[in-house]
């Protein structure tokens, strides 16, 4: 919930001479049409903004920068703190922090509960999304009217797409799909995690910050990570080998407490609205993907590190075995309901229409 800030100032009564020159004015100024705006009336609220990722990271600051926009078009009526490295709660939490008014707002990978949210799923697909830029509009956009079903228990802002992620290995390059069999893998979300599980992998579960622990002590052996975040979380200094070809992306939401919602202003709530548009997303995500694109050259610089391509025909096999993703994709949206057949296409043709696709 939000924190009311009351105030604590002792004024003087005004006099009854005052009080007629107020009201006089105040006529007089309605009867030329001026507007005074709603936020005079508002009470302050204190907001709570939890991240799992640390300061460092482009997403804090590109949150600071989001919150201060905020604070600014609401005349400062709305204040948000910003908490990243999990202070508020585990990254695996955050959906269901913001359901339970834990935080007021938080920062949600649905790939972290596999089986939870199968319709925002299809984004988790190898191969889905070519271009992370144009991709958070065709994503944002599609999923609008989904959200409001599928994540009903939040108040949904938006959502944004990781630049591609990539297999990092520790003990051996990974070229093809069989070279997967018998490997434990740490996957990126919930898709990937099926993936990896028909190659014949064992699926390791660790959230983001845990990755470069559970690599060095032998837990897994290769993480489907993005490439500047390797770098910036440490897990570089783990793996040795690198797979040149972006492989699937990683979808993100940006949800608030429906309490914290509820319980502002009609001007705050206009705020926030305004805040949580598709162009919002984009130009909230945009310098994380400029971030994520430029570590592929921090990586290749690292002497310790083999960063290699495949070739069309080792594509071809990934691709290829990645095609029984769809159906089961298809037969949990079915189970919650959905039809999978109209999802897909819209959202083919959301992807067609920003020139997003892979």
């Amino acid at each position: 919930m939000p924190r009311l800030i009351a105030s604590t100032a002792i004024r003087r009564r005004p006099s009854a001479v005052h009080r007629f020159l107020a009201a006089l004015a105040l006529v007089f100024a309605l009867s030329l049409g001026f507007a005074f705006p709603a936020y005079a009336q508002d009470k302050e609220v204190d907001l709570r903004l939890s991240l799992w990722v640390p300061p460092a990271h482009p997403l804090t600051g590109a949150a600071k920068s989001w919150a201060e926009d905020i604070a600014k078009a609401s005349n400062g009526t709305i204040k948000i703190a910003v908490f990243p490295s999990e202070q508020l709660g585990k990254a695996f939490d955050h959906y269901d922090m913001a359901r339970d008014d834990i935080a007021d707002i938080t920062y949600v990978n649905p790939g972290y509960q596999p089986g939870r949210f199968p319709i925002i799923a299809i984004g988790q697909m190898p191969f889905m999304f070519g271009d992370a830029r144009k991709g958070t509009a065709a994503l944002d956009s599609w999923y609008r009217k989904y959200a409001a079903t599928e994540m009903k228990d939040t108040h949904y802002c938006f959502s944004f797409v990781l630049d591609p992620v990539a297999i990092h290995s520790t003990n051996k390059k990974i070229v093809v799909p069989d070279d997967v069999k018998g490997t434990k893998a740490r996957p990126a979300q919930g898709t990937i995690a099926a993936w990896m599980t028909l190659l014949g992998a064992t699926n390791v579960q660790s959230s983001a910050p845990e990755v470069r622990d559970i690599l060095a002590k032998g837990v897994a052996d290769s993480v489907t990570f993005p490439w500047g975040s390797l770098v910036l979380f440490g897990i570089d200094k783990v793996t040795k080998y690198d797979m040149d070809e972006p492989l699937g992306s990683v979808m993100f939401q940006w949800l608030m407490s429906p309490a914290t919602y509820a319980a502002m202003s009609p001007a705050q709530q206009k705020v926030i609205d305004h805040h949580c548009t598709t162009e919002w997303a984009a130009r909230f995500a945009d310098p994380w993907v400029d971030f994520e694109h430029a570590g592929v050259a921090k990586v290749k610089a690292e002497p310790d590190h083999e960063v290699y391509t495949i070739s069309d025909d080792q594509l071809a096999l990934w691709k290829k075995s990645a095609e029984p993703l769809q159906q089961k994709w298809a037969g949990d949206v079915k189970k919650a309901g959905g039809n999978p057949d109209v999802i897909w296409n819209e959202l083919q043709a959301s992807l067609k229409q920003y020139s997003a696709g892979f």
